[in-house]
């Protein structure tokens, strides 16, 4: 390593986070929930199934592509990777002390 060279710490995502990640992090989230809202009350949901409540948005949800909008579509690929993306964050969170 030359002498003017900077060290950089061998365990990169385990340093203090500052209030600009958490700033970042609670954006994106919110935007996250914005796209999804959007999409949600956009979308043309089919006649032969309206959904009333959650349970029933994920059961109607693989009927949304049948309209052929970019809307439903996106909604359809927003409500399967909100779950997914959640439990990825769980399981990082658990499998951090076992490093």
């Amino acid at each position: 390593m030359s002498r003017g060279a900077k060290r950089f710490p061998t365990h990169h995502g385990y340093g203090d986070v500052r209030v600009s990640r958490y700033f970042a992090l609670y954006m994106a989230q919110a935007g996250w929930l914005g796209l999804g809202l959007y999409l949600y009350f956009g979308a043309f949901w089919p006649s032969t199934c309206t959904p009333e409540n959650v349970l029933e948005v994920y059961g109607c949800s693989m009927m949304l592509p049948e309209s052929g909008g970019w809307r439903e579509a996106s909604l359809l690929t927003w409500l399967w990777a909100t779950p997914i993306l959640i439990l990825l964050e769980i399981s990082r969170r658990f499998s951090k002390g076992d490093d």
